[in-house]
């Protein structure tokens, strides 16, 4: 066993022979669940990678996996060790990036999620301010639902982003600061029957076909407490998907309903948009979604270039609010 907490060190394991190679396996371990998987990711034979788990366990004393027939199943020490592990190993990858921003001078890759509202009425607009401010960071963009971000941003293909932390999330592992509620509108196909009513009910649109979310979808899952909460029955002809592209294609072309963020409903409604094919349809109620966020990885510090958008960011929102 380790000695007593009140003995350890500051280099205590690397004086122990804890290697990075040590953590790179560890954590490979748990990616895979295999040795001859982990083995080939750090390009090792099997049989290395098992003797450097055996040198693992001999230096901090305690089993950290078991064999099964399925492969390797690490126990609570080995899991504590591979959470430690890459996060030292991401450290290391941020370190890098951060060194090879530095030396290029504002040169660099961010990458930035939000939900779809946001997208289009904060991150645009950042994009083209960044685009004369910076000219030589390179932006990549994801637009999905926020537990699709959370999980990229805990997984680190994401810098940040803006929407809200939802699901089977750890809320501890983030930063977040609200920025606004967002409002949904209920859009159409040009010509819809219910343009030509002023403002139309809830009641009237449930009786046509809509297009939601997947049923887990927070947009989805605000309508339909919306609709139940006033007595009015859920919609029985529903198109599921989270395509925005399949969603406005089949609303272009059917008498189809759905709600979508009122930011990109302004969007594709205008000339621009979609050439006036898409309309919002005039509702006597508001539909509010709960405020999103912009939020950061509670552990992970920004780079320089992903700081410059975050930045950017944070001054369009600003002056959204003024």
């Amino acid at each position: 066993m380790l000695d007593s907490p009140a003995s350890f060190q500051s280099d205590f394991l690397a004086r122990r022979g804890l290697k990075l190679s040590h953590l790179r396996l560890i954590a490979a371990l748990k990616e895979t669940g295999q040795m001859s998987a982990a083995a080939a990711h750090l390009a090792i034979s099997q049989p290395a990678a098992s003797r450097m788990a055996a040198e693992m366990e001999e230096i901090l004393g305690v089993p950290l996996h078991s064999r099964h027939a399925r492969g390797v199943v690490l126990t609570a020490y080995g899991e504590r060790l591979a959470m430690r592990a890459r996060a030292m190993l991401q450290g290391l990858d941020d370190a890098a990036r951060e060194i090879t921003e530095m030396e290029r001078g504002n040169q660099g890759t961010v990458s930035v999620g939000a939900v779809t509202g946001p997208a289009l009425d904060i991150v645009l607009p950042a994009l083209r301010q960044l685009r004369l401010t910076h000219p030589k960071i390179s932006v990549s963009v994801t637009v999905d639902t926020s537990d699709g971000l959370a999980e990229d941003l805990l997984a680190a293909r994401l810098d940040f982003y803006i929407g809200r932390v939802l699901g089977d999330v750890d809320p501890r592992m983030f930063l977040t600061k609200e920025v606004e509620p967002e409002p949904i509108s209920l859009i159409a196909r040009s010509g819809h029957p219910l343009t030509r009513r002023s403002p139309a009910t809830v009641e009237e649109c449930v009786a046509y076909d809509w297009v939601l979310q997947t049923p887990s979808g927070l947009l989805r899952r605000t309508l339909e407490n919306f609709l139940m909460a006033r007595g009015v029955a859920l919609p029985d002809k529903v198109l599921s998907t989270s395509s925005m592209l399949l969603t406005l294609g089949y609303i272009s072309q059917s008498n189809a309903i759905a709600p979508i963020a009122k930011a990109a409903a302004t969007f594709y409604g205008r000339e621009e948009g979609l050439n006036g094919r898409i309309v919002e349809l005039p509702l006597e109620t508001e539909i509010t979604v709960a405020p999103y966020s912009l939020v950061q990885h509670a552990e992970r510090p920004l780079s320089p270039s992903s700081q410059v958008l975050f930045d950017v960011v944070s001054e369009v929102i600003r002056s959204k609010a003024v």
